[in-house]
C-alpha cells in the first residue's frame, strides 16, 4: 500500500486531505505539533472507515526536529510515495505594524517547512523508482496578494516558486510537484467578523465560502493516477475569485 504523509493533518484542510486520501486506499500518516486530538480523530475516521494510517509530530519549523522524525520513520517504514505539505499559519497585520515575529514565524513555518519536511523525504521517494506526488497547499493571497498578509502572501507566493522548479527537477523521475490554492474556505483559520466575510463572499462568484472538502478533492486528484501528466501546475479551488 503507498504511503503519503499529510502535514498539518489534525485541523481543517488536512484533516479533510488525510481522511479523503485514505478513502483513495492510500495509507496516510498525519503529522500534527498541536492539534493532537484532531489528527487522532481524523486516524480513528480512517481506521473506523477500513483505511490505515498513523501519527506523527514535530513542529516543522524546527529543521533538526524534523529531519531526525522523518529519516526514522522512512527508516522503519520505507520511502513515502506522496507528500501534502499543508501545515502552515497566519499573523495577520497592516505591515506597518507587523512585528518581526510576525514576519519571521510565518516565513518559517510556511516556507521553510516545504525545504524541511520535502528534503528528508525526495532522495528515498527518488531512490524506491516507484514515482511519487508532492502537492504544496498555497493560497489565493500567494496569486493575488491580500491586504494585512505581506507575510503569509509572501510565504505562499514563495511555495508556488518552489514547487515550479522542483517540478522540472523530478519530472523525469515521474515524480510530479503542484500546488494547490485555495481561496477563502470555512475553516479554524478564516474566523472573520460576519460583515467582512460577507464584504468577501460578494466578490466570489460561486457565492459562498468553499469546504475543505473542496481542497481535498483537488488533492485527492493531483495524488491519483490519473494525474500522471499533471506537474508544475497551480491549481485554484476559489469559487471563481481569481
Amino acid at each position: 500500500m503507498r504511503r503519503v504523509l499529510v502535514t498539518g493533518a489534525g485541523t481543517g484542510l488536512g484533516k479533510a486531505i488525510a481522511i479523503d486520501l485514505a478513502k483513495m486506499g492510500f495509507n496516510v500518516t498525519l503529522h500534527y505539533r498541536n492539534s493532537s486530538n484532531g489528527a487522532k480523530e481524523a486516524l480513528d475516521t480512517i481506521k473506523s472507515s477500513g483505511g490505515e494510517g498513523s501519527l506523527i509530530s514535530f513542529d516543522i519549523s524546527d529543521r533538526n526536529a524534523v529531519k531526525k522524525a522523518l529519516e526514522k520513520d522512512v527508516e522503519q517504514n520505507g520511502a513515502y510515495y506522496g507528500v501534502v505539505c499543508n501545515a502552515g499559519l497566519t499573523a495577520d497585520a497592516a505591515f506597518p505594524m507587523m512585528s518581526d515575529d510576525d514576519w519571521d514565524k510565518v516565513i518559517h513555518t510556511n516556507l521553510d517547512g516545504f525545504y524541511n519536511v520535502l528534503k528528508p523525504l525526495v532522495m528515498p521517494m527518488i531512490a524506491a523508482h516507484k514515482g511519487g506526488r508532492i502537492i504544496a497547499i498555497s493560497s489565493v493571497s500567494g496569486i493575488m496578494g491580500n491586504r494585512g498578509q505581506v507575510n503569509y502572501s509572501a510565504s505562499k507566493a514563495g511555495l508556488i516558486g518552489a514547487v515550479k522548479s522542483l517540478a522540472i527537477e523530478l519530472a523525469k523521475r515521474n515524480i510530479t510537484v503542484n500546488a494547490v490554492a485555495p481561496g477563502l474556505i470555512d475553516t479554524n483559520m478564516t474566523n472573520l467578523d460576519e460583515t467582512v466575510k460577507k464584504e468577501i463572499i460578494k466578490a466570489i462568484p460561486a457565492n459562498r465560502m468553499g469546504k475543505p472538502e473542496d481542497v481535498a478533492a483537488a488533492v485527492s486528484f493531483l495524488m491519483s493516477d490519473s494525474a500522471n501528466y499533471i506537474t508544475r501546475q497551480v491549481i485554484s479551488v476559489n469559487g471563481g475569485l481569481l
